[in-house]
């Protein structure tokens, strides 16, 4: 039998996105080969799919798809980073992304589309991929921006893929001006999303929970200086300035120059700031830490 060795677990796992020991099991079974060892895996994953379903997927890609006035944003994860830079799943989500900007925005209705090129629906292809890449998967969130003039303008942080990447920003641009400046100051208000990461377009959106609860911390902070209630009033309302600012995109400072209001910034060029989306990859999703020394270490292990 050959010797199964680190580089050939590694190749195996660059071309299938398969686990370290589901790839040394496969070469194993293959005798070294590893074309073998790649439908070795595909075979199998399909079995182990299910099992595979209850793994945390918090890693994968955000991206973006553009249609003239309207945009698309989505997040597919993965478990690892291997995936996320398997060129098989860089073009599914991007086929993903694509399907949401022209039929299926919202999330459900995206899940239940027809896969293109398929007669399954976006959740079975995904289900399929599973057993044939070797991880869990699965279509997270999606969602759209539309403009009657103007432009919908996508940013991606951390690039790792063409429209794909870690952070997907899309900002929508009510105005007659002209493109390409709408395109410019577009593209450095979506990079402001990306870094400032606002909770809402302006402060009537923001949740009234969330602003009823900052009134009640400020005012507890207020009444332990001391002060009488008028006054403490009227710290709260200075206090909750402060938190619009720093919360809500329209009222935030402009990171770009450090003074203006990013309101503001669209209306330099004739041009409404009507709407933003943010998605930061696996955020929310607690991952377990993985031990990836051990599981090198592993592979010398019989």
């Amino acid at each position: 039998m050959a010797a199964i060795t680190a580089s050939m677990v590694k190749d195996l796992r660059e071309k299938t996105g398969a686990g370290m020991m589901d790839c040394k099991a496969a070469l194993k079974e293959t005798d070294g080969d590893v074309e073998a060892a790649v439908d070795w895996l595909r075979k199998k994953g399909l079995a182990k799919a299910a099992k595979k379903a209850g793994r945390t997927a918090a890693d994968g890609l955000v991206a973006y798809a553009i249609r003239e006035n309207k945009g698309a944003l989505v997040e597919v994860n993965a478990e690892t980073d291997f995936v996320a830079r398997n060129e098989t799943f860089q073009k599914m989500v991007r086929e993903i992304a694509d399907l949401a900007a022209d039929k299926a925005g919202d999330t459900e209705s995206l899940k239940a589309a027809t896969y293109p090129g398929t007669d399954k629906t976006v959740d079975e292809h995904v289900a399929q991929m599973v057993g044939s890449i070797g991880e869990n998967m699965a279509v997270r969130r999606a969602a759209t921006l539309e403009v009657g003039q103007g432009a919908v303008v996508p940013y991606v942080h951390t690039p790792i893929a063409d429209r794909a990447g870690k952070i997907g920003v899309l900002v929508a641009l009510e105005g007659t001006g002209d493109a390409e400046e709408l395109q410019s100051v577009g593209k450095q208000i979506a990079m402001h999303v990306a870094a400032a990461r606002p909770q809402a377009l302006n402060i009537e959106s923001l949740d009234p929970a969330l602003v009823e609860r900052e009134k009640t911390v400020l005012a507890d902070q207020a009444r332990a200086s001391g002060k009488p209630e008028q006054i403490i009033e009227k710290m709260v309302e200075g206090r909750l300035r402060k938190f619009y600012e720093e919360s809500v995109l329209l009222e935030q400072i402009f990171v770009i120059d450090g003074e203006t209001k990013v309101a503001d910034v669209a209306g330099k060029i004739g041009a409404k700031l009507t709407g933003y989306l943010r998605f930061e990859l696996g955020e929310g999703i607690e991952k377990e830490a993985d031990d990836f020394a051990a599981e090198v270490a592993s592979l010398s292990k019989g």
